[in-house]
């Protein structure tokens, strides 16, 4: 696979969100690149949700998040993720 870019990473964790979490109701465009992704503020996900994107991010992308308190960090919007995995993939 050749190397994505940011854009390229933020189109596909939106479309694998919206496809791996059942979120019928959404589009990629209606998910802000910016929008905190968990609790009541943002798109609403729980911890089952987390799980869920850790494994495709491991699938996909091969990044792997060991801890729960480094992946506080990581998966907090579109935007922390696909810059983690710009650096690490």
């Amino acid at each position: 696979m050749s190397k994505q870019n940011l854009e390229e990473i933020r189109q596909q964790l939106k479309e694998e969100l919206i496809e791996n979490l059942s979120l019928e109701d959404i589009e990629p465009d209606d998910i802000k690149n910016e929008e905190i992704l968990f609790g009541d503020d943002g798109l609403g996900l729980d911890s089952l949700d987390a799980v869920e994107i850790v494994v495709f991010l491991q699938r996909i992308w091969g990044i792997e998040i060991k801890n729960m308190e480094e992946g506080k960090d990581i998966l907090v919007s579109i935007d922390t993720m696909a810059n983690h995995i710009l650096q690490h993939a």
